[in-house]
């Protein structure tokens, strides 16, 4: 525990949950690509999703490690703070760092507030009631224009949140090396803008086009 209450174990086990996290938005992703292919394909995702046993092992793993992830990130940024009670008289921020890493934890806590807004009107409606034709389900969320505008912010500012952490992650995890540093960082410019447009254009498309 010594290490974890350290700051550099705080800042590789958030390192730790973001990549966990990482691939679980892929592997989400791919499924809910699955809504293109009609109702038959996407209830076939959704079946197996909420049948496979390893799939439900991983569900609550997957809360907790993002629910770590969000309180590590809170606490980081506390003992940021109150490291530099006194700020400088002319700081110029904007040519110091990235919009993206000086507010990760804004846009994190933003993209918990959208995650509780999709367990109640998605998850927990899956878990406790019958539902036989999850398509046609997914698809009515998609038809209300708040939900659908909210959803598009939330993966836009979950893009800018990924822009920053995908490397942040590495860096931290000694994965990042200085031989393909150009190569990790467009790694993670891209896979940021293809889950920011990729959850963005299945929510568009199913309340402008279908």
């Amino acid at each position: 525990m010594g290490y974890f209450s350290s700051s550099v174990g705080r800042k590789f086990f958030m390192a730790l949950t973001g990549l966990f996290l990482v691939v679980f938005l892929l592997v989400h992703l791919i499924a809910n690509l699955t809504l293109f292919g009609g109702p038959d394909a996407f209830n076939a995702a959704s079946h197996f999703m909420g049948t496979n046993p390893l799939i439900q092992i991983m569900q609550p793993v997957l809360a907790l490690g993002f629910v770590a992830h969000i309180i590590m990130g809170i606490i980081l940024e506390y003992k940021n703070m109150i490291s530099r009670p006194i700020g400088y008289i002319k700081n110029n921020a904007n040519a110091n760092s990235k919009w993206t890493s000086r507010n990760m934890i804004v846009t994190g806590l933003m993209i918990f507030a959208f995650l509780f807004l999709h367990i109640i009107n998605y998850f927990i409606p899956f878990k406790t009631t019958e539902i036989h034709n999850h398509y046609e389900f997914v698809v009515e969320l998609f038809k209300n224009p708040i939900y659908t505008f909210i959803y598009v912010i939330a993966f836009i500012l979950l893009g800018m949140h990924l822009m920053h952490g995908f490397q942040s992650s590495l860096t931290t995890t000694g994965i990042r090396n200085r031989k393909y540093q150009k190569c990790i960082e467009q790694m993670g410019v891209a896979y940021s803008i293809i889950i920011a447009i990729g959850f963005s254009s299945i929510a568009l498309w199913f309340y402008f086009v279908n």
